[in-house]
């Protein structure tokens, strides 16, 4: 692993169709390893990692993910995980003290963490990988399929395996249309329209508009793939999870 760190993150491509060779043993523990050694709230851990490979499993768990990445070898869903943590509250006579928001979103934050930990090293070592937000809009199915706990919470899959595919690189907004120096500095008209050129400008995102037929890129994201209703639908599904198998 001597490809120069950041040459790495900044070539990073979403791969979503993998050959079908295994991942080491070796190479996995590893990668988990690295994830184990992100930083974390109070070095509490707060977070665990499900490793899915069997294949009845893995086409469960992708179908929830709406499909995407099927011939991945190795699923990684990385969850907010309070339940461990209370148990060894339980077993030292101590009170059970994180079953809240602050833990929730610590636990979320912490498990961020080590997934991208896992990603940097796994792509050290010439594998690709496809980040899968959509975990937070099946998390009840896919808990249950994970048989996660009460205090454990899916949050991410990342689907691991080697290329076969070149994959795509995606535009990403500059530094000054994303970092603030300081205080954050709000946005005038003119910053928006300068910071969302490179995206607009995007051949790819310029077929999307064209295919749709939408008159402009914003409207492919808020009428198409996240709208309102369906943000909606969806955060009531995980207030209604986190109310049964979170909070106390």
């Amino acid at each position: 692993m001597d490809r120069n760190t950041t040459e790495l993150l900044k070539g990073h491509k979403s791969i979503r169709v993998f050959k079908t060779d295994p991942i080491s043993q070796e190479v996995l523990d590893d990668i988990l390893n690295c994830g184990m050694r992100a930083s974390n709230t109070g070095n509490m851990q707060v977070y665990s990692v499900i490793v899915t490979r069997e294949q009845p499993l893995k086409d469960q768990l992708c179908d929830l993910n709406f499909g995407q990445c099927r011939t991945a070898p190795v699923f990684l869903t990385v969850c907010a995980d309070v339940n461990r943590y209370h148990h060894w509250c339980r077993l030292s006579d101590c009170d059970e003290p994180c079953s809240n928001l602050l833990w929730l979103l610590s636990a979320t934050v912490d498990a961020s963490l080590c997934a991208q930990n896992m990603c940097v090293a796994a792509e050290a070592y010439g594998l690709g990988l496809c980040y899968l937000g959509t975990v937070l809009y099946n998390t009840a199915k896919i808990a249950n399929l994970l048989q996660c706990p009460q205090g454990v919470m899916p949050v991410i899959t990342v689907a691991l395996g080697y290329p076969a595919e070149e994959g795509r690189m995606s535009e990403r907004l500059d530094l000054e249309g994303t970092v603030h120096y300081e205080t954050y500095h709000d946005y005038t008209d003119d910053d928006i329209v300068r910071t969302h050129r490179v995206r607009e400008q995007f051949p790819f995102n310029q077929e999307m508009v064209r295919q749709n037929g939408t008159r402009n890129l914003a409207e492919i994201f808020t009428r198409l793939r996240y709208p309102l209703k369906d943000n909606l639908a969806i955060s009531q599904s995980l207030q209604e999870f986190i109310d049964k198998n979170w909070n106390k």
